[in-house]
């Protein structure tokens, strides 16, 4: 076997205090072409990576990106490095676990956003055949078509993603703009033309439809679905590289994004739940989507086209946003080398300047994930709801790491444009505290008792990608990987150390 790959440690950064900085960055005589600003640089040569993309992303566009990915309304109602976590767990992390964490948690966030991407073509799938059976009621929604449905919409996304990716970052705001007309045109018909339940009933009246001994649990259980629908708002932040100015306006993004998707999500479910007359006959609809009950009891079919039109064509948008930021998150991590052929996925195409290997690889994902549909949607709603438990997983380590850096190493955390100051540390142990909670309940089925039809596989599979993530980083990682840090140029970790 192979001798084990030698990392740098501090002592040996230490005696090249005298040596000149790695500064092997001829790429970054392109800077200005590819929009990168004298801070993107800096931050770029302080994480040791070549600026590949062009940074055509500006601060409104960034946020419209986030917000339109996340497109909270439209699925609460069916259900600065492009790495993101598994690098802040390379660059926080004690150094005896920094690479073991960092690989694992790589891992699991590419998993989890593979999975994201194959349930929003799933639902779309859905979707069209819930439209069809309203217009044909002798039509019956079969599992192969359903698949088809999804092959289509990845066709899509990749034309879209590989032959009009220049185009997207200029139709950013007309994105945003159509999410918020969407569910304008949405909460205007459900609050004047539909049937109104009473406030009490509204409020105040809960049903324990999972069949749990106390109510408490249903709820928990049932929270997975409002934390798939709010999923995804640290999107930007794997678009980094493509946002200029990104180490001041991706952390704004993320915000924002997510502060006003939970405003219009929080505002539609109150409408929307107002608007069911009847819970059990919206869970039965034959269509499968209890928002196209409520829709028929508004308007004609023609109406209920063109709303469920205006919740489908976000969502479309929003699964081409999620497979960008999925490609990116793939290709950051094979340019690391946490995959064995990371090569290929860590290729530029330099004509476009997008990893088009890695859009055709998480396309290619997705395709293969509908086909389990065929036999199983048990089987294939087990995958896509890895996507809550993976991330929750990803947050809770990239969280805990930060959190130990912030706490006993803070001369170590790097300068920052946007903090959230003397609230930092009371937000990480909140926002960790909540993760461990939700991926603890992200397990459970949705009824007591063991059946194969009902019981929640995400845990199986879970824990099967785990046990690869650990093998691989036995035979593959430990030798090949160092994460991220690796790469912090030198002027920077010594800068830091002596700081210490």
């Amino acid at each position: 076997m192979a001798a084990a790959r030698k990392f740098p440690t501090e002592p040996d950064i230490l005696t090249a205090l005298d040596e000149p900085p790695r500064t092997e960055w001829s790429e970054y005589n392109d800077a200005d072409h590819l929009g990168a600003s004298g801070v993107d640089v800096q931050d770029m040569t302080r994480m040791g990576k070549t600026q590949e993309f062009k940074r055509a992303f500006r601060p409104l566009a960034a946020l419209s990106f986030s917000a339109v990915l996340q497109a909270t309304w439209e699925f609460i109602l069916m259900a600065p490095t492009s790495g993101g976590q598994y690098h802040w767990v390379s660059e926080f992390a004690g150094t005896n676990w920094q690479r073991f964490l960092s690989y694992t948690t790589g891992w699991m966030a590419v998993l989890a956003w593979q999975a994201g991407a194959a349930s929003g073509s799933y639902l779309t799938g859905t979707i069209l055949q819930g439209l069809i059976s309203i217009r044909d009621p002798g039509y019956n929604p079969t599992r192969w078509q359903g698949t088809l449905f999804v092959v289509a919409m990845v066709a899509l996304i990749y034309v879209f993603n590989v032959y009009a990716s220049s185009w997207l970052p200029r139709i950013q705001n007309l994105l945003m703009l159509l999410h918020i007309v969407s569910w304008v045109i949405v909460l205007v018909v459900l609050v004047v033309l539909a049937p109104h339940r009473s406030a009490k009933s509204v409020f105040t009246e809960f049903q324990n439809g999972g069949g749990w001994p106390t109510l408490g649990v249903s709820l928990m259980i049932g929270q997975i679905s409002a934390i798939y629908g709010s999923l995804s708002s640290d999107a930007t932040a794997h678009m980094s590289e493509e946002v200029k100015d990104a180490s001041r306006y991706v952390p704004i993004a993320i915000l924002w994004g997510y502060i006003v998707n939970g405003i219009l999500g929080l505002a539609i479910v109150i409408i929307y739940l107002f608007s069911i007359p009847s819970l059990s006959d919206a869970l039965n609809d034959p269509s499968g989507f209890p928002f196209i009950y409520v829709f028929q009891n508004c308007v004609s079919t023609a109406g209920v086209n063109g709303l469920t039109s205006s919740i489908l064509i976000p969502v479309i948008f929003s699964n081409i946003l999620f497979n960008i930021s999925t490609a990116r998150q793939t290709y950051a991590f094979a340019r690391d080398k946490g995959f064995p052929f990371g090569a290929w996925l860590a290729r530029v195409d330099r004509k476009r300047k997008i990893p088009i290997n890695a859009i055709a690889f998480s396309c290619l994902i997705s395709v293969l994930l509908s086909l389990i549909n065929i036999g199983s949607d048990t089987a294939f709603n087990a995958i896509i709801s890895l996507n809550v438990a993976a991330l929750m997983s990803t947050y809770a380590v990239s969280i805990s790491c930060v959190l130990y850096t912030r706490i006993w190493h803070p001369s170590r955390l790097p300068e920052k444009r946007w903090s959230l100051g003397r609230f930092s540390v009371p937000v990480n142990v909140i926002g960790l505290c909540y993760v461990i909670f939700a991926l603890f309940w992200s397990f459970w089925p949705p009824s007591p008792g063991f059946d194969a039809s009902e019981f929640n596989w995400s845990v199986v599979i879970f824990v099967g990608v785990l046990i690869i993530s650990l093998v691989m980083y036995a035979v593959h990682g430990r030798y090949h990987y160092a994460g991220p840090v690796e790469y912090v140029s030198r002027s920077s970790v010594n800068r830091l150390l002596l700081r210490d």
